[in-house]
């Protein structure tokens, strides 16, 4: 199996994508074609990211399940969306980190989409100026 990066890092790690995320870029088309490589990047590592985040959602579901199903063939039953609605909130931190890596993903894509389109503008502009038209 490949390295699952633990939670911890995880978490750190998106901390570190989203305040590149949060960085309003210049106009200067050497920046945004820095920032275009950038993001091909973090998109490549935020979805090892999400995959990784929802390993340990599933792995803490399972293990949650099978602890709750132990008590309850020797307590009383409780109806599976009760047992659904225990174990979603007993796995809400790591459903919070598949969320959030998820939506760093795609905000890397739009920001690489938004950053390729600002490259192609000022190529554009850069043809006109030299052509006068």
């Amino acid at each position: 199996m490949n390295y699952i990066t633990p939670i911890d890092e995880l978490t750190k790690e998106a901390e570190q994508i989203q305040s590149f995320c949060e960085i309003t870029p210049g106009d200067n088309p050497q920046e945004t074609a820095e920032r275009i490589t950038d993001l091909g990047v973090y998109i490549a590592r935020t979805g090892k990211m999400l995959a990784d985040a929802k390993y340990h959602l599933n792995r803490k579901k399972k293990d949650e399940t099978t602890k709750l199903i132990i008590n309850l063939i020797s307590k009383e039953k409780l109806s599976a969306k009760v047992q659904n609605a225990l174990i979603d909130s007993i796995c809400a931190e790591e459903q919070y980190l598949v969320d959030w890596i998820e939506r760093l993903n795609r905000s890397c894509t739009h920001q690489n989409e938004a950053m390729r389109s600002l490259l192609s503008y000022e190529k554009e502009n850069l043809r006109i100026a030299k052509t006068g038209y």
